[in-house]
């Protein structure tokens, strides 16, 4: 048990030594690369990229509460829901919900096929066209679309690109 012990604790401390050593070979790296101008270069050259501005006004007033009433669904409730066919199929799976400017809801974007994020198709569909509820009886949300998974397969592809990859993590 000794032995054990005491090859446990040489163990964690070469790890831990390795990773110290990593972070300071980092950050010396970080503190000697320069531009060509001399000035220091940050780790990664998007963080001396301003932000965007922000298009809308940020509200004047304070914080206007509301009652979320017992009928209302939830983002949370929505995303990650796979969706069925009437014949019962899963077809695909509701990946993000596409808002205007106003904050309505615009569109479903679906992830179609694939396997393990290999091979998926992302298509944005009405969200007139999917009809999600609660099922009381069984405590869970469905969602159900009249389509194929070959239709979804060949609607146009969403790419997920520019400003909707900004906070995606």
């Amino acid at each position: 048990m000794r032995k054990f012990l005491l090859a446990a604790v040489a163990v964690s401390a070469i790890a831990g030594a390795s990773a110290v050593a990593q972070t300071a070979a980092t950050t010396d790296k970080m503190n000697s690369s320069t531009t060509q101008n001399g000035a220091a270069m940050r780790a990664n050259p998007n963080d001396t990229i301003p932000p965007k501005a922000v298009t809308q006004e940020v509200p004047k007033n304070g914080p206007s509460f509301v009652t979320v009433q017992n009928t209302d669904m939830l983002s949370s409730n929505v995303v990650g829901l796979d969706i069925y066919n009437q014949q019962n199929n899963s077809i695909g799976k509701i990946q993000d919900i596409a808002f205007d400017a106003s904050k309505q809801i615009t569109g479903y974007i679906l992830s179609v096929g694939g396997f393990l994020g290999m091979g998926t198709h992302y298509v944005a569909v009405d969200p007139n066209a999917v009809m999600v509820q609660y099922d009381a009886a069984n405590k869970t949300w469905r969602a159900t679309m009249n389509a194929t998974k070959d239709q979804l397969k060949s609607a146009p592809e969403f790419k997920y690109s520019g400003q909707w990859t900004a906070s995606r993590s």
